[in-house]
């Protein structure tokens, strides 16, 4: 009955092992080529259940925001030689304007393109392409991480801040990825 922003990190740090447990069977799977792992938080978000729960979809084909992404990062690395994220977090972090938090493993930014209001995206420090990519330290620091964000949104107006918050692996086709870099992103609604 808890939300990730009442739960300490080291119970968090479980689930994100969960997550990565789930990722790996389920893109194991031949007939898979995306794990989506989600939670839609609020009433105003869609979850129909009141209680705290995340969502694992395993899917044939990839889902167009992930087209997308990985269109977009593979440009990139053909015509930078880098990590479009890599680079675009460095960027951020050497800024400061729009970081919202940072640890060792993980920073928060507002992305410069964002579209909601309250728009956050989390980023590794080093560049991972999936959570079983990750390594405890990681893991620990996304854990920490989740709690820091979803703890001030709670904090923004005193109450439980509705979100979607979905984290974007590389996609399981059997391909190596070298352009992905693993993303998770917040929508609030508000």
């Amino acid at each position: 009955d808890l939300t990730l922003a009442k739960m300490a990190v080291e119970d968090i740090r479980r689930v994100v092992d969960v997550w990565a447990e789930q990722c790996v069977e389920l893109g194991s799977k031949d007939d898979i080529s995306y794990v989506q792992v989600f939670e839609n938080r609020g009433s105003m978000m869609g979850a129909s259940n009141p209680h705290p729960h995340g969502q694992i979809w395993a899917s044939r084909s990839l889902p167009n925001e992930v087209v997308a992404e990985l269109a977009g990062q593979r440009e990139y690395l053909k015509e930078h030689g880098c990590c479009l994220l890599c680079a675009y977090r460095e960027m951020e972090v050497a800024l400061g304007e729009r970081v919202v938090a940072a640890n060792d493993s993980f920073v928060a930014v507002v992305p410069f393109w964002a579209v909601w209001p309250f728009e956050v995206m989390i980023l590794p420090a080093r560049h991972v392409s999936g959570l079983e990519d990750m390594t405890g330290p990681e893991r620990e620091g996304l854990a920490a991480m989740l709690q820091s964000v979803t703890q001030t949104y709670d904090k923004v107006f005193d109450t439980p801040f509705p979100y979607s918050m979905g984290l974007h692996p590389k996609p399981f086709d059997g391909e190596e990825h070298p352009e992905w870099h693993f993303p998770a992103h917040f929508y609030p609604p508000l």
